[in-house]
């Protein structure tokens, strides 16, 4: 439950996993605000979208495996995870994530779930 003082905040995840250290930075970002007990949601377009398919080795580019991670969300009360439909059909993915609910949801309702936060980081 939100308290007055506090606002509502979405991360927004739209670049690949591995290609740049935004999504490690949402990633953390998510988790502070999720340690504070704050209102948090994660949303995944465009590239972010690979950030939840399943069997990645980022090993292989001598990466760390910051996704691992996406598995505390339960413990950091993390439970709005949203991503956009046109994103995987346009890449091709299936709906298949290495973690539990998540919402898949169309383009307008996209938007219109992320209008519903006061706050919107973006990376």
């Amino acid at each position: 439950m939100n308290h007055p003082e506090q606002k509502s905040v979405a991360v927004i995840n739209a670049h690949a996993p591995f290609s740049s250290p935004k999504g490690k930075d949402a990633l953390d970002i998510a988790l502070i605000f999720g340690s504070y007990e704050q209102d948090i949601a994660l949303f995944f377009q465009g590239d972010g979208v690979y950030q939840l398919t399943d069997k990645q080795d980022p090993a292989l580019i001598q990466q760390k495996d910051y996704l691992k991670t996406f598995s505390a969300f339960e413990f950091y009360d993390i439970e709005q995870v949203y991503v956009c439909g046109r994103s995987l059909k346009e890449r091709q993915l299936p709906g298949q994530f290495h973690i539990d609910n998540v919402t898949v949801l169309e383009p307008a309702q996209f938007a219109k779930k992320l209008a519903d936060f006061q706050v919107i980081f973006r990376f």
